[in-house]
Formats: structure tokens, C-alpha cells, sequence
């Protein structure tokens, strides 16, 4: 077994060797193609009870979308193309399950095929809090609403020790961790992500990705790990810490992909979070994807990314045509799209 082999120490300490292992990893799991998937966020509310110290995003228009809104937005998506919208939104004091499945037949009333890839693990505790309901019964009305996928957000570091200090009220490691598994098992697959650069340090990073590696084993039910580099604009926690630097960017990239070798097959390049030229490195480093077209990005906006918040189809394949790679389309689950 390769780690058998390479002490963690030596990752960190041989950079240039990580990224060389990695993307001989890279190449063998999914060879030179790298792809996109054709979406749109709806970030449907800014108004939230939580107080994570993180968030720039939180109460700052305190808009909520109306259903008609959300219909439109859909409406757009589905003219443009997008084969899946991403919903999600701060956390309203009382919504409940009615709520959140309102949101998902306003999707399905436009459009009964788009896959509909919605609601954090927060969001889903947050609903059943409200409705008096076990999470797991609010996971299966999801489903049978029209859920598609979930994003593996609310993750921030899966360490109770850092969350107490940024994100207080937001829901402990083992309650991130039965979301996910009950989802897995009602077969509703999940991304996996992780936010890093803050109070954090390689232990806890380390230890986070084993914690999803030891989750796909059990279940299969991720579809991809995406490293989030900490933006620290805007914010109370970023008057401590300013982020990551561009290179341990690129080696989150690369451990990732090592230690989640081989079973999590996609590791994807934030373009909105770490820039366009950066997320082209990551392409030769052990990431296989780039994740979407987004049309509209608000969260990681507030936080003062400077990469946009919108990249045509056509742009996502020159990035990855001009990086030495192969574009092509990808559906939510990682179905090539010809």
C-alpha cells in the first residue's frame, strides 16, 4: 500500500514529489480528463440564526427569495442548459420541512429532469429541529420530493474542538457524520468537502480526510472531495488568520488525492476560491475536476473572491484545453455527458 510506504512527514516535507504521486494517482483512477458540470447556484436566503465566525455571507442584504423567484432562476437554468441546480441558504429561524420541500417543488414545477442538488447537512438537521422529525425521515421526504444529490457542506474542519471556537451552534462532527451515513444509505450521494487555513493545522486536516475515507469505505456515497481554502475577507474569524497560500493550496490538492487514493475518485479545483490560473495547477496535481458554470455565486463572493462568479461552458473547456487536459461534461453523479 502506497502509504505503507511514504510516512505523512514526507509528504509535507517533499512538496514537489506530492505533487509528482499525486498525479500519477490522478492519471491511473481517471486518466487525462477533467470535467465540469453545466449548474447554477441558488442561494435561496442570507438571513441566518447561526453566528459562524467565518461567514461573510450571513444577514448582510438579509433578502429571502420568494417561490416565483426560485421558479425563474430555474426557469433560466434549464434555458441555459444546466443539467442541476444547487440550492442552498442561510438558516431561517422557523424553517421547517414544509419549508425546504416547497423549495424542491418549485424546482420540479419547472422542470421534472434537472437533478435537484440541495441543502447542507446543517439545513437538514435544521428542518428536522423545527419539525419535530428524525433526520433520517426528513432525508427520506427529500427524497421523495425530488432530491437529487446533497452537497457535503457544513463540514468546515471535522474537529469539535476548532468548531467551538468557529462555529459554536453550527452541528458537532458525529452529527455531520450521521447526516451523511443516513443519506449514503437512502441513496442519496453527497459531496465531501473540507475549509481549511484558519485555527487549523495539518493534524486536524489529515484527520479529516481520513474521516472520509474511512465514510466511503463504509458507504460509497460520495461523489467527489473538494478542498475549500478559507476566505478571510469580511469576517470576524479572518481578523485572526488570512488563509492559505496559493502552494498549500495546491498541496491540499495533492494529500487529498493521495490519501483518499483509491476510494474517492473525483477531487475537484474550486475556480471560484482559489482563481483560474491556480485552479489550472491543481489540474497537475492530483485534481480531476472544476467544478460548474455557477451563473451566480454569493457565498464565497462575500468573503472577497476575486474569480467571478460565472464561467461559460465554453470558458470551463479552454481552462482545461490551455491546462493539458481533456474538457468534457459531467452530469451531478459524474456521468460523462457527450
Amino acid at each position: 500500500m502506497l502509504m505503507a510506504m511514504l510516512a505523512l512527514d514526507d509528504l509535507l516535507k517533499n512538496p514537489f514529489e506530492t505533487f509528482r504521486i499525486a498525479d500519477e494517482l490522478r492519471k491511473e483512477l481517471v486518466g487525462d480528463t477533467v470535467t465540469y458540470v453545466v449548474n447554477r447556484n441558488i442561494n435561496f436566503t442570507d438571513i441566518c440564526i447561526n453566528d459562524c465566525k467565518f461567514c461573510s455571507f450571513r444577514n448582510r442584504r438579509r433578502y429571502l427569495l420568494s417561490i416565483e423567484e426560485i421558479r425563474r432562476k430555474v426557469e433560466e437554468a434549464v434555458e441555459f442548459g444546466c443539467t442541476e441546480v444547487c440550492i442552498q441558504g442561510g438558516l431561517l429561524p422557523d424553517a421547517d420541512l414544509d419549508f425546504y420541500v416547497s423549495i424542491l417543488h418549485a424546482v420540479r414545477d419547472v422542470d421534472r429532469k434537472i437533478h435537484i442538488h440541495a441543502f447542507s447537512p446543517m439545513e437538514v438537521v435544521h428542518a428536522a429541529r423545527n419539525s419535530g422529525m428524525h433526520v433520517e425521515d426528513v432525508l427520506r421526504t427529500f427524497k421523495k420530493e425530488g432530491l437529487g444529490s446533497m452537497p457535503g457542506t457544513a463540514a468546515e474542519i471535522l474537529d469539535d474542538r476548532i468548531r467551538a471556537h468557529i462555529c459554536p451552534k453550527k452541528l458537532k462532527t458525529a452529527e455531520w457524520i450521521e447526516v451523511i451515513k443516513l443519506a449514503h444509505k437512502l441513496g442519496i450521494p453527497t459531496t465531501a468537502t473540507i475549509m481549511y487555513g484558519h485555527m487549523d493545522g495539518w493534524d486536524e486536516r489529515i484527520q479529516h480526510i481520513m474521516l472520509i475515507k474511512k465514510i466511503q469505505q463504509e458507504t460509497g456515497g460520495f461523489t467527489e472531495f473538494i478542498p475549500l481554502p478559507f476566505m478571510w475577507r469580511n469576517n470576524e474569524l479572518g481578523k485572526r488568520f488570512r488563509g492559505s497560500s496559493g502552494f498549500e493550496d495546491l498541496l491540499m490538492i495533492a494529500i487529498s488525492r493521495i490519501l483518499l487514493y483509491p476510494e474517492v475518485r473525483n477531487i475537484q479545483a474550486s475556480w471560484v476560491k482559489m482563481g483560474l490560473k491556480l485552479a489550472q495547477a491543481a489540474l497537475h496535481v492530483g485534481a480531476n475536476d472544476l467544478g460548474g458554470t455557477l451563473m451566480e455565486e454569493n457565498i464565497s463572493k462575500s468573503a472577497g473572491a476575486t474569480a467571478g462568479e460565472y464561467l461559460t461552458p465554453e470558458e470551463l473547456r479552454e481552462l482545461i484545453a490551455v491546462a493539458g487536459r481533456v474538457p468534457r461534461q459531467r452530469d451531478t453523479l459524474y456521468n460523462l455527458i457527450e
